[in-house]
């Protein structure tokens, strides 16, 4: 497939591909394919804690022609309880919610937020492509998971994501949806990219701030807490140091005197 490198979409997804190729996590592999840049196929390790711990979830991730600027599309591929098959996940950081996206964020941030969405609870976080399996079931499909084999990558996930090792363990910690609250413009390491390319004015909404419609009260308290707190922190600083009533009326009496006097001297 021939590039055209001069295209801003292109420029940004081998700069990502470059970046999570020199910097891996022991929590995913992720890559574009060698066809198609703009499909990318992951292998997710199931959250600690969970009934996921252990599984190995592969799926698609596919960017538009206006990436950055616009958001990907996310589909599992991988037996797992939590999502549909073959079918595009509804979450906010993906294409059903474009009006919560921030061309800041990139694919490292559609993974860390979908591994965080994994032990939510069926519709009351995710919309469309959301199932609810039992417990049971979901630890069976997590064992299994391991050795599923895409048809694409022809590999089993243990391959494309081993165990790490315990040295691997003791200096990487996982990392969960918890990472998009750090602040209000991006999730960790997921930082604007150094690219010579033209980008539109800042959107003026944010998962911080936004509340659209097909986004649900649950998943709108675990983005928005650390902004309102902020907000109340300031209002407070501000209403404590406000001047009493009775100094601003001295002001102001003080500045009309004071006008007074440079009216009749310019008389």
């Amino acid at each position: 497939m021939a590039l055209n490198k001069n295209n801003s979409a292109v420029k940004r997804i081998m700069q990502e591909a470059r970046e999570l190729a020199s910097d891996p996590s022991t929590e995913y592999h992720a890559a574009p394919l060698e066809d198609d840049i703009f499909e990318w196929h992951c292998t997710l390790r199931g959250p600690a804690g969970t009934e996921f711990e252990g599984g190995l979830y592969h799926f698609r991730i596919l960017l538009p022609a206006e990436y950055p600027f616009r958001p990907p599309s996310i589909m599992m591929l991988t037996p797992n309880g939590r999502f549909e098959l073959n079918t595009k996940i509804c979450i906010s950081f993906t294409n059903y919610h474009e009006e919560l996206w921030q061309p800041a964020w990139g694919v490292r941030t559609a993974i860390i937020g979908l591994q965080g969405f994994f032990p939510l609870k069926g519709q009351a976080a995710v919309g469309v492509g959301s199932i609810e399996f039992p417990t049971t079931e979901r630890k069976r499909l997590a064992t299994l998971s391991k050795e599923w084999v895409c048809p694409h990558c022809q590999q089993p996930n243990l391959e494309l994501l081993p165990h790490p090792s315990p040295e691997s363990e003791a200096s990487t910690s996982p990392k969960t949806l918890e990472s998009l609250e750090v602040s209000n413009n991006a999730p960790e390491r997921a930082q604007p990219l150094n690219v010579a390319i033209d980008q539109p004015p800042a959107l003026e909404s944010s998962p911080s701030t936004a509340s659209p419609r097909g986004v649900n009260d649950t998943e709108e308290r675990r983005v928005v807490p650390i902004l309102r707190t902020s907000v109340a922190l300031e209002h407070s600083r501000r209403s404590s140091h406000k001047p009493p009533l009775l100094l601003d009326t001295a002001i102001c009496v003080l500045l009309v005197l004071v006008f007074g006097i440079i009216c009749r001297r310019m008389v």
